[in-house]
């Protein structure tokens, strides 16, 4: 996965914080809320202008060129998803459905039970890996990191990340829903 963001353009833009943050924030927010996503945050996009809030006062201070910036991102994305699932073990949230304040336009059945049905069959299938054989996977295929990065952000060494990785892909083949997708 290339970045739209290259170490030249982190380094020209560099002092004019405005236009570094707008680049940051284009090239970083899609894979920060697919990952946030995917980890079961109730709200992504919240979390995920959370994650780019703190990033903004540190935007200037960070080395590493792009790599270490993405690190650093998607450290503190898993650092708010952390808070996130914490904070809703502690007091959940539940609030009435107001249909009078819903401003939203409904899509077609079809498109919003395809919507609905692939995550679910997902989720469903990641439940079968441990904590972390889901963490390397959000992180590695959601998130887009190397192996050192998402070892760097789990506190595990790159081997451990790796096997982690292998044996989640292998549990996941060995699944009857993904043999029956892949004889179809």
């Amino acid at each position: 996965m290339t970045d739209a963001l290259t170490d030249e353009a982190l380094l020209a833009l560099k002092g004019n914080n405005a236009e570094l943050f707008s680049a940051v924030y284009q090239a970083y927010a899609g894979p920060v809320l697919g990952y946030l996503t995917a980890k079961g945050v109730s709200d992504p996009e919240a979390v995920t202008q959370d994650v780019f809030l703190a990033v903004l006062p540190r935007i200037d201070d960070l080395s590493g060129g792009t790599a270490g910036l993405r690190t650093f991102v998607f450290s503190v994305a898993h650092a708010r998803m952390v808070d996130e699932h914490r904070k809703q073990s502690r007091a959940p949230e539940h609030h009435e459905y107001e249909p009078e304040r819903d401003t939203r336009e409904t899509g077609s059945a079809e498109s919003e039970a395809m919507g609905l049905l692939a995550p679910r069959e997902v989720m469903k299938l990641l439940d079968c890996l441990s904590d972390e054989q889901r963490e390397v996977l959000a992180l590695r295929i959601v998130a887009g990191l190397t192996v050192e990065q998402v070892a760097g952000i789990m506190g595990k060494t790159a081997g451990a990340v790796k096997q982690l990785q292998r044996r989640a892909l292998i549990t996941l083949r060995e699944h009857s829903v993904v043999k029956e997708y892949v004889s179809s």
